[in-house]
Formats: structure tokens, sequence, C-alpha cells
């Protein structure tokens, strides 16, 4: 651990509500670019760096830093913006400049190289950091990662960029607490499947101020952004990677999976049947057992 980081070991039952006497991981906080930086950390071995969605942070990986820290030393952070940590005035929210902070991160905490697991918007920040630094990253794990092959929700991008119409969300979203509920159940495939203290976990930060501006800051730069992604692809086209998603995706199409698959030369498509956007929660020992054994196989 650097001079710049302070450590909090927090009990797994203070992040998701499962009450239990023993920690499983250390909630940790870095110095990044004048900001402090939040993030999760336990285990041994190789690195595995864990990055949370659009208006995500570190609770998304609630059930699956204990299955993963068994077989490698996690990283999952809440990247800066959003969850627990700073929300500095006049962050560049694009995809390259995020993929660029959390290269810095992983300089701050002594990474030399890692196994790199991204979901939705958090996939195509995974990919643009591979593309960035091709070397330091081993393998790619991304589930149902943002891409330039899914039209889901691209017209709720452009609606939300609309100057009234992002200042009217803003205004309106603090007092839209059932309409968070309703988001939640259409990432989930079966809504049964909604543990308790999920929706209270993901509100929480939203009482942050600037969490919603950090959000439609990265709409803003969404179309761009995307083809940045695409024309950075080739670059990573060497990293064995695997792709996770569910069937019932409605966030991002299960239908784009091949055509980002193409892009990759030694890569495993995973469809779990029946789950939405969110299979690290929806079916969290399925996708353990699935990433846990991609990271057994050695890379190469």
């Amino acid at each position: 651990m650097s001079a710049h980081e302070e450590t909090i070991v927090t009990n797994r039952s203070a992040v998701t509500g499962n009450q239990q006497d023993s920690p499983a991981w250390e909630e940790r906080r870095t110095s990044l670019d004048g900001a402090r930086m939040r993030y999760l950390f336990s285990g041994t071995g190789p690195a595995l760096l864990l990055v949370h969605g659009l208006l995500g942070y570190s609770f998304s990986w609630r059930f699956n830093i204990p299955v993963l820290s068994r077989q490698a030393t996690v990283y999952a952070v809440d990247l800066l913006g959003v969850g627990f940590s700073d929300r500095p005035a006049g962050l560049d929210c694009s995809l390259r400049a995020s993929a660029a902070r959390l290269l810095r991160f992983v300089d701050g905490v002594g990474i030399d190289s890692c196994d790199l697991l991204g979901t939705s918007q958090g996939g195509a920040v995974a990919m643009m950091a591979a593309a960035l630094a091709p070397r330091r990253v081993r393998r790619l794990i991304l589930a149902a990662p943002v891409n330039p092959w899914s039209t889901h929700g691209q017209h709720l991008v452009t609606l939300l960029n609309h100057r009234a119409v992002g200042g009217l969300f803003l205004w309106l979203a603090p007092l839209m607490r059932p309409g968070h509920r309703l988001v939640l159940r259409r990432l989930y495939g079966d809504s049964r499947r909604i543990s308790p203290g999920t929706l209270e976990g993901y509100s929480a930060p939203f009482a942050i101020p600037g969490t919603l501006e950090h959000g439609l800051g990265i709409l803003r730069s969404w179309r761009e952004d995307l083809q940045q992604l695409e024309a950075a692809l080739p670059q990573i086209a060497h990293i064995p990677t695997l792709l996770i998603w569910g069937s019932r995706d409605r966030a991002v199409s299960a239908a784009s999976a091949n055509a980002l698959r193409e892009r990759f030369r030694n890569c495993r498509l995973v469809l779990m049947q029946g789950i939405g956007h969110l299979p690290y929660e929806e079916a969290p020992e399925e996708f353990n057992r699935i990433v846990g054994e991609f990271l057994a196989t050695p890379p190469g």
C-alpha cells in the first residue's frame, strides 16, 4: 500500500446488509488526480480489477469478491464521480479519460499487470484501458459490455443529452425513488431474484451531490466514445477475452455479443439463459464459476 492510501476494515454487512462478524474485504481510499478514490481490496494472487457500470459502484460485486479473492487479489473500484469516491468539479467523463484514470489508479496502487473485469459501461472503460496499455492487461472479462453494435438505450441517450430534458431529469430524479425500483427490476431477467438490500445499496450514493451530473456527463460523449472504442478494438484483438451475457438483457443487446466476439482472436462467449443485465448479481454462483474457470486457465 502506498503512503497516499488509507485503509478502513469494513464488515461485509456494512456493504451488503448480510450480517457477518468477520470482514470479507478491506475498504481503502487512495489519492488520484487530487481526489479521493475508494475501492475494496481482498485476496492474494494475480491482480483482478473489477469495474462497475454506469452509476454503479463496488457494491455491484458484493457476491463475487469473496469467491474471486480465493484465486486473485481483487480490487473493486468506485470510479471518480460515483459510489463513495469524490466527485471533482469539471471531471472529464469521456471514455478515454475514464480509462486513463483507471490506469493511473493501477499505477498508484502498484499493479504491474492485471486481469480486467468490467460490466456494462465499465466494460467499455475496461476495453479502452486495455487499448491504451495492452501490455498491462493479461485477460479481459466483459459482462454485457457497452459496445458499438448494441442499439439498446440509444434513443434515451439522445433524449437525456438535450439540455432541457437533462435539467428536468436532474430536478426530478431525487423525487423518483419508485423509479429506481422500476429500473432495477428491468435490469434483472427475473425480478424475484433481487436480493434484500439491493435497491437500498444502489440508492445510497445518489444522496451525494454530483452523482447524477456525472452520469449525464458520461452520456454527452456517448456516440463519440463508441466510435473511438470501435477504432481501438484492433489494438486489443490479441488479448484472451471472456464475454458473459444474459439472454434477457434489456440494457445491452445480447445480439451484439457475436459482433464484439469477432473482434477478438481468442474469445469465449457464455450466454446465461433467463438472466438479465446483471449476471454477477442475479446468478452469482454460476457467474463466479464461469469466471473462476477462465482465471484458472493460463493466459495465452
